[in-house]
């Protein structure tokens, strides 16, 4: 994208990389990567909704030219750091979006913050909200653990960013050729430095933390209107991630398959990701009513 404009913006101590693209005026959306992505994720999702919406991409704290990390990995503290960004731009009726982690933080912004529209949760479990205790049972999240130990996971991954990255994009996505390699030289690249690995990783230190606050708040209703999407070559049935979403108190829930897609559906399936965020944002919707479909 050649019109894309990047800012380093201050959010108290936080130096926060910000991308924009879009009319300056034009109803916002804010976009969150997840683990191991950087704002690149979501630049073919971008590409498509800048003409008609404002759009913003972020490097989360610590990773890519976010250089300073939040004081901790806690789904909070990040979500603190986005709520800094929104009321520094002004941004008014904007839409959260959030895959993986960033899936994490838009969760912890609807139960913390009532300043925007509605929230979309791309491809990932809450901490707490079922169906997480199934979740960090498969071993093959496997990586919940390791990645959760202090010092290790660095030790073993630093000089190895690219490969160790690979396995996750080989066996997560429905079609591994859809993460190019352009994209994950620039994910491998984000995480390159010793304070940036220690920063993707605490996200995951933090997952006690988050899977505490979250059920702190399981149960109180939120009317924001949420979103749930997850790609068919995922692991987990949909359903169950849309009941636990429910009973945890959003009142307002559109849950959404993508074909042919695994965990990385921003890199894999943009158009239709983008057509379901479209819709959910532009399409009407009555207050109390929950939504659900497949």
């Amino acid at each position: 994208m050649s019109n894309l404009r990047h800012d380093h913006v201050r959010i108290g101590e936080l130096r926060l990389h910000v991308v924009e693209s879009g009319q300056p005026d034009a109803q916002p959306i804010i976009f969150l990567h997840g683990w191991p992505q950087s704002w690149m994720e979501w630049h073919e999702v971008m590409q498509r909704a800048a003409d008609e919406f404002r759009v913003i991409a972020i490097d989360l704290p610590g990773v890519g030219e976010s250089r300073t990390a939040a004081a901790d990995g806690t789904k909070q503290a990040l979500a603190a750091v986005v709520h800094g960004l929104i009321e520094q731009r002004e941004l008014a009726d904007a839409t959260l979006v959030g895959h993986d982690i960033g899936g994490m933080i838009a969760y912890a912004y609807l139960r913390g913050y009532r300043d925007v529209a509605r929230v979309a949760i791309i491809d990932v479990v809450i901490p707490g909200i079922d169906p997480w205790e199934e979740v960090v049972r498969n071993p093959y999240i496997w990586h919940f653990a390791f990645h959760a130990i202090p010092a290790l996971p660095e030790l073993l991954v630093q000089g190895h960013q690219a490969p160790y990255f690979d396995y996750f994009f080989d066996v997560l996505a429905a079609d591994r050729s859809r993460i190019t390699s352009d994209a994950r030289a620039a994910y491998a690249q984000a995480y390159a430095s010793d304070a940036a690995l220690t920063a993707g990783f605490d996200f995951y230190r933090a997952f006690p933390q988050d899977a505490q606050h979250n059920l702190a708040d399981a149960g109180a209703t939120t009317e924001t209107p949420v979103l749930y999407v997850r790609g068919d070559a995922s692991r987990g049935d949909i359903d169950s991630y849309a009941q636990g979403l429910r009973a945890a108190g959003v009142q307002q829930l559109t849950a959404k398959l993508v074909a042919d897609a695994g965990h990385f559906i921003a890199d894999e399936q943009p158009a239709e990701l983008w057509r379901l965020i479209h819709d959910f944002i532009t399409r009407p919707q009555a207050p109390g009513v929950g939504l659900a479909t497949r």
